[in-house]
C-alpha cells in the first residue's frame, strides 16, 4: 500500500467525523464545490512555485494538490481506486490517441 492509498483510505474514513475534530471532515462537511475551489487554489499555488523554481516549496504544494485533490474526489463519490482504474485503462496509449479518442477531443 502506498502513501496515497493510505491517504485516500484516511480521507474516506474522515467522512461523517465532526468537523471540530478533523480539517479533513471540516472540508468535506462545506460540500463538493468547497473542496473543488480549495483543489484549485492549491495547483495554482504549486504552479507559482514551479514556476519560481523553488524545488523545497514546490514539493510541499504538490503534496497539498494531492490531497486536495483526494478530498475533492471523495466530496464526489469517486475513488482513488476508480482514478488509478482510469490511468490503467490509459497506460500504453499515446497521449495524443487518447485525447483524440474523447467525445470533447
Amino acid at each position: 500500500m502506498t502513501a496515497l492509498d493510505r491517504l485516500a483510505d484516511t480521507i474516506e474514513k474522515r467522512r461523517g467525523v465532526n468537523p471540530r475534530d478533523s480539517w479533513t471532515a471540516a472540508l468535506l462537511a462545506k460540500g463538493p464545490e468547497k473542496c473543488a475551489e480549495k483543489f484549485g487554489e492549491e495547483a495554482v499555488e504549486a504552479i507559482i512555485e514551479a514556476v519560481k523554481g523553488d524545488r523545497e516549496k514546490l514539493v510541499a504544494e504538490a503534496a497539498d494538490v494531492l490531497y486536495h485533490m483526494l478530498v475533492m474526489l471523495t466530496a464526489r463519490d469517486v475513488s482513488f481506486e476508480d482514478v488509478l482504474a482510469e490511468l490503467e485503462r490509459r497506460e500504453g496509449t499515446s497521449g495524443i490517441a487518447e485525447k483524440a479518442s474523447r467525445p470533447d477531443g
